[in-house]
């Protein structure tokens, strides 16, 4: 088997294994299980958790429930594994760098990428669930995702046949050219207000601002409540609080809701009319399917979005909402990925 399609199967592996990490990280958060190991990277002093009377008594704080405990590190395993899976790829792309298969930059961007995800893992642990490191830690978890889809989608699944594609893909450029370069800044315009709209959903979540709004269209009964915006979105609190559960007051936390719930509009607007456009261009061939996608996902986590909140929240949508996103986030980069040149 070549070189090429080791990567691309890696760098698959990788996306499926990042999609589970993230999807399992929102799990551990939104069960109140992200303390069940109040330290890092063992469990109560084990690499696995231990059993309740093993406890040790440093930890009088954190009593053990072995249920947390379990998806924590189960959360941490995967997120180690996928770890391993990346440096991997980083050290084909050293070794087989004359090829020139894969940037040796993008590897090595990739796996700082990992290294710092790592490191807020740990932080988010050790400075007790503060908002801010949990939110970039779900952003890098994205980030992660992102970088290895791109590489799945540009390693060539025949390596016999890169160079003709390559020089397809450049003759359909310019046969097109200026539909392709407006649906790609509108597809690049989308893809970076979603990554706000995500970085809002963790600051929401992390804020446990999700129940400051149980109704839908209107919050509380009323199109604008009163809420507390300056307190909403102070970024550094201090160290030596523990967040579980959150700190703020009701007004700052519908403040949160409703920012959130005008960015997943703002975002869907520009994400149905990324999509729309290349759908209506004829002009930007091979792209039509992943519009098609950018819909459906969008249309998918909408639904799961108004159902949570219907449904009061219930732990299972909520973590679907977060594999919704990330699903969100792949079909963009799909459509984006279709409209560059090779």
């Amino acid at each position: 088997m070549s070189v090429a399609r080791w990567l691309r199967r890696l760098a698959l592996a990788g996306v499926l294994l990042a999609v589970a990490v993230v999807v399992l990280g929102a799990y551990v958060r939104l069960s109140a299980a992200g303390l069940g190991c109040p330290d890092w990277p063992g469990c109560y002093g084990h690499l696995t958790p231990p059993a309740g009377l093993d406890a040790p008594a440093r930890y009088a704080h954190y009593p053990l429930v072995p249920g947390k405990a379990w998806r924590e590190m189960l959360h941490r395993y995967a997120a180690a594994t996928l770890g391993l899976l990346v440096v991997l790829i980083a050290v084909l792309a050293v070794i087989y760098r004359r090829l020139r298969l894969l940037s040796l930059p993008f590897a090595l961007a990739l796996l700082a990428t990992v290294v710092v995800q790592g490191l807020l893992g740990m932080l988010t642990v050790t400075w007790q669930l503060k908002p801010l490191i949990v939110t970039l830690h779900l952003l890098f978890g994205m980030t992660t995702l992102a970088l290895l889809w791109w590489l799945a989608l540009s390693l060539p699944r025949d390596p016999w046949r890169a160079a003709a594609l390559q020089g397809a893909t450049h003759r359909g450029l310019g046969g097109g050219g200026a539909p392709i370069a407006s649906a790609w800044r509108l597809t690049s315009l989308a893809l970076s207000i979603l990554a706000l709209q995500i970085a809002l959903g963790g600051w929401t979540s992390s804020n446990y601002a999700a129940l400051a709004c149980p109704d839908l269209p209107t919050c509380q009964g009323s199109w604008w409540p009163h809420a507390d915006f300056r307190d909403a979105f102070v970024l550094w609190r201090g160290l030596n609080i523990n967040y579980e559960g959150g700190v703020l007051a009701h007004p700052a936390r519908v403040a949160i809701h409703l920012t959130h719930r005008v960015g997943a509009l703002v975002t869907s607007l520009a994400l149905a009319g990324a999509a729309l456009y290349v759908l209506r261009r004829r002009g930007v061939p091979g792209a039509r399917a992943s519009a098609w996608a950018v819909l459906g996902a969008l249309g998918l986590q909408l639904f799961l979005g108004v159902s949570m909140v219907l449904r009061a929240f219930p732990l299972a949508l909520a973590s679907a909402h977060t594999l919704g996103a990330a699903l969100l986030l792949l079909a963009t980069l799909a459509l984006l990925r279709h409209l560059s040149p090779r």
